[in-house]
C-alpha cells in the first residue's frame, strides 16, 4: 500500500505542474488552484483511497468551474 499512495502522489504531482503551466498560459485562476492542490494535498493525506478521492475532485474543479 504504501508505494501505491507514493505512485499515485507522484502523478498527482505530475498534473498538477501541468494544471499550472495551463493555468499561467490561460489565465485560469481554477486551474491555478487546482495545480497548487494538486502538488501539496499528498503531504497530508497517506490513505491511498483519499489521495485517489482528492485528487479526482481537483481535478475536475477547472471543469466545474469555467471562467
Amino acid at each position: 500500500m504504501l508505494y501505491a499512495s507514493i505512485f499515485w502522489s507522484i502523478i498527482f504531482g505530475g498534473i498538477g505542474m501541468g494544471y499550472l503551466v495551463y493555468a499561467r498560459q490561460q489565465r485560469d485562476p481554477f486551474a491555478l488552484l487546482s495545480g497548487i492542490g494538486l502538488c501539496i494535498y499528498p503531504y497530508f493525506v497517506d490513505s491511498t483511497l483519499f489521495i485517489l478521492l482528492v485528487g479526482a475532485a481537483l481535478m475536475a474543479l477547472p471543469f466545474w468551474f469555467k471562467v
